[in-house]
């Protein structure tokens, strides 16, 4: 990994892949055994991400170039920023966690796990060097030289993000996690 203060890994594919599905199942394993969790999804094209009509939307539309929203359970700030932010920034931005999970990145990121679903394509869009692992239901693939997971596996996948970079099952946290 470069310069990153946490754990990157990023999860890439060609859209409708499954690769949202596949995020959810790692995140909800590895929350599950303590770790504290960040993700960032990364949109190629300008977009909301406030809700349409909402006051935080509405403030913003009026002029603000910061909106935050504080309840008991939850904080958020939106910005309004002349460019996308770098992993590394992400990474910094993320706070006190143990590991950046993201959606998308391929060209940036130096940790990939790519998600190739046969009803959408049969080969991945990255070489097999750029990868740590392959998710897939193509059966052509399955002797690609990284490691292959069914893509039902988010647990096995899970096993191999923290193996390699959260220290293994004797470095989970203590408390169970947040």
């Amino acid at each position: 990994m470069t310069d990153f203060r946490i754990p990157v890994v990023s999860v890439v594919g060609r859209g409708d892949s499954g690769r949202t599905t596949l995020l959810e199942g790692i995140i909800s394993v590895l929350a599950g055994r303590g770790w504290r969790i960040a993700t960032a999804k990364n949109h190629a094209h300008e977009t909301d991400i406030d809700v349409p009509g909402k006051d935080t939307w509405r403030h913003e539309r009026a002029g603000a170039v910061v909106t935050m929203v504080s309840a008991p359970n939850r904080f958020g700030v939106i910005r309004r920023v002349d460019r996308a932010r770098t992993l590394a920034e992400l990474a910094e931005e993320a706070g006190d966690v143990d590991l950046l999970l993201t959606e998308g990145f391929r060209a940036t990121s130096p940790v990939r796990i790519e998600v190739v679903r046969a009803a959408r394509s049969n080969e991945p869009t990255c070489d097999a060097d750029e990868l740590l692992a392959l998710v897939t239901d193509v059966e052509d693939l399955a002797e690609w030289p990284v490691p292959v997971f069914a893509l039902d596996a988010a647990e096995d996948v899970a096993d191999l993000i923290e193996e390699r970079f959260l220290g293994g099952a004797d470095a989970r946290p203590r408390d169970g996690g947040a």
